[in-house]
């Protein structure tokens, strides 16, 4: 008999709202991630509930515990019960009725079984109860035991229902730390087969997911084996491996900024990114390329974007990247203000702070005040 246990098995709002349910003859579970991460050893952040109580009972009880229940997916059975200083994702046992790649028809179930069954992998498809007691239906145990990523059942056909799948097997193998030898071969093998299926997948979801990816460290032979695949080409095109490597060489974690060092060769985006990310792709880019200095990106942005350019510029060219001088760059501050120029105004002092700030940059910030109005 399996076993877990941790801080997250004793959480308060969990312990009272699982024992409501049995109270009421109901069926109820920690699931999936909670479950899989403390078997692993990995830190667990999110709580997620399976139950046979259907969404009703679910808010009902969570009202008469002080709870606040919040119908986040009431057609899909899932109810976020947010409890002192908790926050469960709580979902009534599903089956699947009808499937397009993309959403999915469900029907409540009774049967740990059927939720179980329509689960992606099966190190997913693992349950505790209060006490931490394991129901294993479909081996995921044995799975984490052996570190691999095997699908529920055929890979195919878990794949043709939601094709996002392709991107979660390879992005848990490198986050979960199992690299690419976990991938079980007939998974990625429907995966490689599979593989056009992800044009029916929204650029938002494909987003996040490669995002996790780039973010794991077991990433660069994961990345090669999606290659290998074709699955990463479906997906964003023009990658440099040797790049990105090199770029993770140097200590670089950052997802956004090492999909930059990934696509700089490529003229594209396909991800649907924020515009906080975005500004930072095309800066780190747009640097690469440039022959700006890394102390001058410094003083316009901050020490960390510049290092991370630098980085990838040295990655780029295949030599070392010298950081030295960034912190102190950041720092700076142009001694020349408006009220020092009261003979101009409006263009013309616009103008000629422009031009200081750049006579001040090419100095290596070492001009001073009175110099810059010396300069014609």
């Amino acid at each position: 008999m399996t076993q877990v246990s941790g801080i997250w098995l004793e959480d308060r709002a969990a312990q009272t709202l699982l024992g409501a349910l049995e109270a009421e003859s109901y069926q109820a579970y920690f699931v999936g991630g909670c479950v899989r991460n403390a078997l692993l050893g990995l830190p667990v952040k999110d709580l997620d509930v399976a139950t046979s109580a259907r969404p009703e009972v679910v808010i009902k009880l969570a009202k008469e515990l002080g709870f606040k229940p919040v119908p986040t997916g009431l057609e899909h059975g899932t109810v976020t019960v947010v409890g002192k200083g908790s926050v469960l994702e709580v979902t009534t046992f599903r089956k699947d009725i009808e499937t397009d790649g993309r959403h999915a028809v469900v029907a409540f179930s009774d049967r740990l079984e059927d939720d179980a069954a329509r689960r992606d992998f099966r190190m997913n498809a693992l349950y505790a109860d209060r006490s931490g007691t394991v129901t294993d239906p479909t081996g995921g145990v044995a799975d984490i035991e052996a570190r691999k990523i095997c699908f529920v059942g055929a890979p195919d056909q878990r794949i043709r229902e939601d094709y996002l799948r392709i991107v979660r097997l390879f992005r848990f193998a490198a986050q979960l730390g199992f690299g690419a030898e976990g991938i079980d071969p007939l998974a990625a093998q429907a995966a490689a087969r599979l593989s056009y299926g992800l044009r029916h997948v929204s650029i938002e979801r494909q987003t996040s997911e490669i995002l996790k990816l780039l973010g794991a460290d077991e990433l660069m032979a994961t990345l090669s084996l999606m290659q290998e695949t074709g699955v990463l080409a479906r997906i964003l095109r023009g990658v440099s491996l040797p790049v990105l490597q090199r770029f993770v060489d140097f200590g670089e974690s950052e997802p956004v900024a090492r999909l930059a060092a990934l696509l700089v060769f490529s003229g594209e985006m396909p991800l649907r990114l924020s515009k906080k990310e975005q500004r930072l792709f095309d800066a780190l880019r747009s640097f690469a390329w440039s022959t700006q200095s890394g102390e001058e990106l410094a003083y316009q942005t901050d020490a960390l974007t510049a290092r991370k350019a630098v980085f990838l510029r040295a990655a780029l060219a295949g030599g070392v990247a010298d950081v030295s001088g960034l912190e102190a760059a950041a720092e700076q501050h142009l001694p020349l203000a408006a009220k020092d120029l009261p003979h101009l105004s409006g263009k013309a002092l616009g103008d000629a702070l422009k031009h200081a700030e750049k006579v001040w940059i090419a100095s290596g910030f070492t001009l001073s005040k009175e110099q810059l109005l010396d300069e014609k």
